[in-house]
């Protein structure tokens, strides 16, 4: 084990006003890093949804590449056009990033895993929390692996959960065609599909976006792992340049691994159903029930081919691995200001 003498000693009382702490650090770490990844990645963003939410096949009259959907953007709303949804995204990025890095770093403290910025990251210098009753101890604080997936896993449910229906506005935004009715700004957006389709509209693809966290249960434990393999034996922390690295190839290898579901997720989001649907010719309203994950993807599959499960994957990935990046490279530093002035 590390050096004890190396390690700030918390007496028993003080532990819970410690991990109070840790976890406001987390959330105030977690949003700066959303709030700079979403102005720097906004434009590349606004030409991923579009592909993914255009119905054309690849080949056919209609369809528009990245170099398409660029000029149609610029054409349709001037440079404009590329920070349309920039609101609501920050809106989402902030608490999105805020409560799962509160929730990633909590459960890892839960199971004496030190935070971000407070220690070296190399398993001698976790620092384990009293032992319980009987000497039992978490398994999972001896498989790294395990508790990095459930800790994003737990992470991504928390935070997807809660800030869905500002993701559902932030396509709807971004989505929105020449000659349709626009939405004015985010509180506008929010009471028009509030009014015309209610509140279920908010939790439009959860689902898919739930399905997600196997994202970030790859991206995440990935990401931790190449960080220990790039720490030397010296105590300093890891250099930005390797965070960079390190947060690029996770990133990467989870965006190709589970790429689909966010093309289901855009087709569920960007389906407008008012309150009442279509009526029948007895005048009763027609149910459209099976408009659902399973049902978005065949039909997508059925009409556009296996390869619409990966529209704007090269777009995704362009705008990802920067995104990915300054979101964890701010998170770093500014953990470790943070928990420096905290001890």
């Amino acid at each position: 084990m590390g050096s004890d003498a190396a390690r700030p000693t918390t007496p028993r009382g003080g532990q819970a006003k410690v991990r109070t702490g840790n976890s406001i650090n987390s959330m105030v770490a977690g949003a700066g890093g959303g709030l700079a990844a979403s102005i720097a990645t906004c434009p590349l963003d606004v030409v991923k949804t579009k592909l993914q939410a255009q119905r054309a096949v690849v080949g056919q009259q209609g369809y528009l590449g990245v170099l398409g959907t660029v000029k149609e953007i610029l054409t349709e709303n001037g440079f404009r056009g590329f920070y349309r949804g920039l609101g609501p995204t920050i809106l989402g990025y902030l608490p999105t990033w805020a409560i799962y890095f509160a929730v990633y770093d909590g459960v890892k403290t839960a199971f004496g895993v030190a935070p971000a910025g407070m220690y070296s990251i190399r398993t001698s210098e976790r620092l384990y929390p009293a032992a319980q009753v009987k000497g039992y101890q978490p398994v999972a604080r001896e498989h790294p692996w395990t508790l990095h997936i459930l800790s994003a896993m737990t992470a991504g449910a928390a935070s997807t959960i809660c800030t869905n229906p500002l993701w559902v506005i932030k396509t709807r935004f971004m989505t929105q065609m020449k000659g349709e009715v626009r939405y004015k700004h985010t509180w506008d957006a929010a009471r028009t599909i509030w009014r015309t389709e209610g509140p279920k509209a908010f939790y439009r693809g959860l689902v898919p976006s739930l399905l997600g966290i196997i994202h970030v249960a790859v991206q995440f434990p990935l990401y931790e792992q190449l960080k220990i393999w790039a720490q030397d034996d010296s105590d300093a922390p890891i250099t930005s340049q390797t965070i960079l690295v390190c947060s690029a190839i996770s990133k990467m290898t989870a965006s190709i691994a589970t790429y689909p579901h966010e093309v289901v997720r855009t087709r569920l989001q960007t389906q407008r159903r008012p309150l009442a649907d279509d009526l029948s010719s007895d005048g009763m309203v027609k149910q459209h029930s099976r408009r659902g994950i399973v049902y978005t993807t065949k039909k997508l599959i059925a009409k556009e081919g296996w390869t619409a499960l990966y529209k704007g994957l090269s777009i995704n990935l362009i705008r990802t691995v920067p995104n990915s990046a300054v979101t964890m490279l701010t998170y770093e530093l500014l953990m470790r200001h943070l928990s420096a002035r905290t001890w």
